[in-house]
């Protein structure tokens, strides 16, 4: 008899906000804030801020789409609706589970690499602890894993949060330092803005992520598209604030130089370690690859449910309403992918993949919009949004290769 149990319709709107913020804010940030501040100086928070206006194309492009066709592995489904391929939707499902599976590998070992400065343990034996005990609650339920997962999300932008507030007496210089902030209308300064821009837009991936746990999300239709809306203002107020208190409590040089940007403007308010600060990382670090196991089990148990990949795929068990096998198939992967070690281009390349990605779903959009340009129930954004998306998307990824081929 055919398997009729569903996925469990649990996920509340601010689940689902604290879902694509875990997925959004991550160990990127700790890192990132240097580099920016070491190509756009005291303009890095222009730098973020045309980051989040590019990014914001795509992001209104995925709030559409999975308000037209609310299912799991929404992009490979997106493109199938819009080019009527079913061999270009399953190469690009595929591409989304690829890159989920070596940014989760890649993060486990970042994991590990951190929690030898606190323990000593074999790195084998605990990649496969890590990774068992993430199979573990992605396969729990829905509900259960999200709730651990936004309760680390929580506690990252606590961390965040932190690093703002002991930093009080430098924001408290900004009414006499914004100018400095401010970029003039010498082009000079516009060259660094841009590749910060370029660098900052990464911070902002994630929405992506968000549409694959449709079929699990209450009153989607409306819920999804504001999660989506809602996670990106978030995720750009938070980032502005943040890199404002960072270019005012110390140089762009000093930002550059540090390997540990936010622990060391922690230390340089507070005037001790900051432990805290890196195990916040640590675990900013860990729900990351716990939401990309989630995303991936969704995209294969969603391909599997729609004849693109083996039924096998879409069994749902019974008692936890989780897509099981897919999740533990994806688990498996991600488990060998962290062993082989050796992840720095496979994860330099996932970035490759998700802005081709991006480029083809806003194409579809566009295309979709030709199509049915007035769908019932669904908010409609204007036709020039996607357009713009494929394009921004388009010169992230000429420029990624172009980057990859001079370096």
């Amino acid at each position: 008899m055919e398997n009729q149990t569903t996925l469990k319709r649990t996920l509340t709107l601010p689940m689902v906000v604290l879902y694509g913020l875990g997925t959004t804010i991550g160990a990127g940030i700790y890192a990132l804030i240097g580099e920016i501040a070491n190509v756009a100086g005291y303009y890095a928070p222009a730098s973020f801020f045309i980051a989040a206006l590019l990014a914001g194309f795509t992001a209104i492009s995925f709030a559409e789409l999975c308000g037209r066709y609310p299912r799991a592995a929404g992009a490979a489904l997106y493109v199938k609706q819009a080019f009527a391929s079913e061999r270009l939707s399953t190469v690009i499902g595929l591409l989304v589970i690829a890159a989920g599976l070596v940014s989760a590998a890649a993060l486990v070992n970042g994991f590990v690499g951190y929690a030898h400065q606190f323990i000593s343990v074999d790195r084998v034996v605990a990649i496969t602890i890590v990774t068992l005990l993430l199979a573990g609650i992605a396969s729990w339920g829905i509900a259960e894993s999200v709730t651990i997962a936004s309760i680390i999300t929580v506690i990252e932008i606590g961390g965040l949060m932190l690093v703002i507030t002991v930093s009080g007496e430098s924001l408290s210089s900004l009414p006499d330092r914004w100018p400095e902030l401010i970029p003039s209308a010498d082009m000079t300064s516009w060259g660094g803005i841009y590749f910060g821009a370029v660098l900052s837009f990464y911070a902002f991936i994630g929405f992506e992520d968000m549409v694959d746990v449709a079929e699990e999300v209450k009153d989607v239709k409306r819920n999804l598209p504001r999660a989506i809306l809602l996670t990106l203002g978030f995720t750009t107020a938070i980032y502005m604030l943040l890199m404002v208190t960072a270019v005012l409590s110390l140089t762009p040089a000093e930002l550059a130089a540090s390997e540990a940007p936010l622990a060391s403007i922690y230390e340089h308010h507070v005037g001790e370690k900051a432990v805290i600060i890196s195990i916040v990382g640590m675990l900013a670090i860990i729900n990351g690859a716990l939401i990309q196991i989630i995303m991936a089990a969704r995209v294969l148990y969603g391909m599997g449910s729609r004849g693109q990949l083996p039924s096998l795929f879409s069994h749902i068990y019974h008692r936890t309403r989780t897509p099981l096998i897919a999740t533990l198939i994806a688990s498996s992967l991600v488990l060998i992918l962290a062993l082989m070690g050796r992840l720095a281009t496979l994860a330099e390349a996932t970035s490759i993949i998700i802005l081709i990605i991006f480029s083809i779903v806003n194409l579809a959009l566009w295309r979709i919009k030709r199509q049915d340009p007035q769908p019932v129930d669904v908010k409609v954004f204007p036709a020039w949004i996607p357009i713009i998306g494929f394009f921004v998307s388009s010169a992230f990824v000429l420029g990624e290769v172009i980057g990859l081929l001079n370096s």
